[in-house]
């Protein structure tokens, strides 16, 4: 059907990716008409109320060629006919001699299927993140002659090879990051070529101004403690060991409680290493939880704290979305100085920014303003102010139809 546009992701639904899920919502209700393609299966029947409201209908591919051979086999066959075949097996090739790995040989195959069920239907390709979902996007765009796009940024910009990256950006027609800080490593990799800057931003009306008075939580009183909030998935780049030993040098006069919302792979570790430092009882695991509850646990809380860090295998953080999420609700913020936070945060305007990995310094930070509500306050609506005026999602969704529509994908 003209003008419809396949979003390839990595899966879909899923708990921790709303951005995407946002921005496809919001480009449909700009009358963008779009199909979602998943390179996985859901991992859980859970999934956030702005999944539902998506009409977009979804195909999901084969994650594991193996699982489904008779549809690969077919997709393949077809492929093998398109005029770009050859040229998407020449450069799948030698991607495959760099990266001799099953993943790669998966990739090739899942774009088999999109470039033969999916790309008929459709006039433009747009991956989700610059590493799987573009490779897969990649081939299938060589092997139809459909152009593509796509939208970079964190993990898949700082764990990718370079010579990939570059391949991808010069390769696309248009590329968007969603920080200063990607978008000029990005430009840096393939000189001339112009990233596009498209914060994700906050959809105003889920991310609605609290109505609550001011805390005068001080941590003084045992029975009502300074209520700390944290949201993020249980992995290195999120620096939960280096907030749990901040947490653990704090004051024993200080009283707080912390509460955590996500799931992930280190947490049982980290609830282990909370145990062992004598913080149990000070700290609620909630786990994974749906948008409406994470806004509440927001809206319950004096302060927030996310410590991220670059992890060992270059993974990082851009600007965590839960930054924008927290300062909607008027928290102050206590985070580290990595990646682009400081593109939000400002340094003891709407929060507090320390070094990464930093533990002594951020229990530091965390005291101030356990003790002080008034400059949390105060620090919350500068926050506040700033998200919803220099961070709203329409200006990034304006944007983005605006570079769809240079492709000849245009809003009904």
């Amino acid at each position: 059907m003209p003008g419809n546009v396949a979003f390839v992701v990595k899966g879909w639904p899923r708990l921790s990716e709303t951005f995407i899920a946002q921005e496809i919502l919001a480009l449909e209700q700009r009358g963008l008409d779009i199909r979602i393609v998943s390179l996985r299966h859901p991992s859980t029947a859970d999934r956030h109320a702005i999944h539902d409201a998506v009409r977009a209908p979804v195909t999901w591919l084969p994650e594991y060629l193996h699982e489904e051979p008779g549809r690969t086999w077919r997709a393949w066959r077809r492929a093998r006919k398109l005029p770009g075949y050859a040229c998407a097996r020449r450069h799948w090739l030698a991607d495959l001699w760099r990266d001799p790995t099953r993943n790669r040989v998966r990739r090739f195959g899942q774009a088999c299927v999109v470039a033969t069920e999916i790309a008929p239907a459709v006039n433009h390709l747009h991956a989700h993140f610059l590493h799987t979902p573009a490779s897969v996007t990649r081939y299938a765009a060589m092997m139809t002659g459909l152009a593509w796009s796509a939208s970079a940024h964190a993990r898949d910009i700082y764990t990718t090879p370079r010579r990939d990256l570059a391949d991808k950006i010069s390769g696309c027609r248009w590329l968007v990051t969603c920080t200063a800080t990607n978008r000029d490593w990005l430009e840096s990799l393939v000189p001339g070529r112009r990233v596009r800057l498209v914060y994700h931003g906050i959809d105003q009306a889920r991310w609605p101004s609290p109505v609550r008075p001011p805390s005068n939580r001080d941590g003084s009183n045992p029975d009502d403690p300074v209520r700390l909030v944290t949201v993020g998935r249980a992995v290195e780049k999120k620096g939960y060991g280096t907030l749990l030993a901040a947490l653990a040098l704090l004051p024993d006069d200080l009283h707080w409680h912390l509460t955590h919302t996500g799931d992930g792979p280190l947490l049982a570790s980290l609830v282990e290493t909370a145990g062992r430092a004598g913080l149990e009882r000070r700290i609620t695991w909630l786990g994974a939880r749906r948008q409406d509850e994470i806004l509440e646990t927001l809206r319950n809380g004096d302060l927030f704290v996310l410590a991220p860090v670059i992890a060992r295998d270059g993974d990082r953080d851009g600007l965590p979305n839960v930054l924008l999420e927290a300062q909607s609700q008027a928290l102050a913020v206590v985070t580290t100085d990595v990646s682009a936070v400081s593109e939000l945060v400002r340094d003891d305007v709407n929060g507090c920014l320390v070094p990464p990995g930093d533990a002594p310094a951020l229990a530091s930070r965390l005291c101030h303003l356990v003790r002080n509500p008034q400059l949390r306050d105060r620090m919350g609506r500068n926050g506040e102010n700033r998200v919803r005026t220099d961070f709203s999602m329409e200006s990034g969704i304006d944007r983005l139809v605006e570079l769809f529509a240079s492709s000849g994908v245009e809003c009904e």
